[in-house]
């Protein structure tokens, strides 16, 4: 076959077939650019160009974004249409140290098998550490409280605990035992997840990067995803809103 045909069979363009060894941009940085967009795929320009910082590579933002662009490394994301939103009510809550505040929700998933699969996130609204994930077929309001006593008695209890009026967080057994450690329990007004917009991002970065990302075959599994990917959002992913630090 000549070179023309299986040029254009492969969609290869010719004069990249034909561009000699060493003429491109460092193919060591290439290279590196294409292992940390296998690690992290959901990862865009600017938080490519913050780990090529922190490995001192001394390239511009410019060039991993052009270079990504060129090695089709780019991270598609639907764009969805803007609703008009509404006013909210209530007062709002800012967190001002470390576990000043803390804010939880849960994210639905399901595994292979069509079983439901929920997950409980507890994020630390200052810091945004991811505090923990926990995960089972069906999260009730006993179990809420279970997972908040093992979180204050590692950590200590937060001066509030901010949610949504799901019935696992408005259940009378959750805000009285909350009540009982003089932790605050504001509520968001209903149909207002701006009002806990932190939450509701941790939770969207979890559903891009995890949830969408894997197939689960069994709790066990999800447990081991999960997990790994918490440590990874906590000690590894930069943040945009810490100045490119991770929680």
């Amino acid at each position: 076959m000549s070179e023309r045909r299986a040029c254009r069979v492969l969609a290869l363009p010719r004069s990249t077939k034909r561009r000699p060894p060493g003429m491109g941009e460092g193919h060591e940085l290439v290279a590196r650019i294409h292992a940390l967009s296998e690690r992290y795929p959901r990862f865009g320009d600017r938080k490519s160009y913050t780990l090529r910082q922190g490995e001192h590579w001394g390239v511009s933002r410019e060039t991993v974004r052009r270079l990504r662009q060129r090695e089709g490394l780019q991270v598609v994301k639907r764009i969805r249409k803007h609703r008009s939103v509404g006013v909210s009510t209530t007062a709002p809550t800012r967190a001002a140290y470390p576990k000043h505040g803390w804010s939880y929700d849960l994210v639905p998933d399901e595994t292979t098998d069509g079983r439901r699969l929920q997950c409980l996130t507890v994020l630390d609204a200052y810091t945004r550490e991811g505090v923990t994930i926990h995960w089972a077929r069906s999260i009730t309001a006993a179990d809420v409280v279970h997972v908040l006593q093992r979180l204050f008695a590692q950590r200590g209890a937060p001066s509030y605990m901010k949610s949504d009026n799901g019935p696992e967080f408005i259940a009378q057994q959750v805000t009285t035992w909350l009540r009982t450690h003089h932790v605050d329990t504001p509520f968001i007004d209903p149909g207002s997840p701006w009002q806990n917009g932190q939450n509701e991002s941790f939770n969207g970065v979890l559903r891009d990067g995890c949830l969408n990302r894997w197939l689960f075959a069994a709790v066990q599994e999800a447990r081991r995803l999960i997990t790994h990917w918490r440590e990874e959002y906590n000690h590894e992913r930069p943040h945009g809103a810490l100045d490119e630090l991770t929680p």
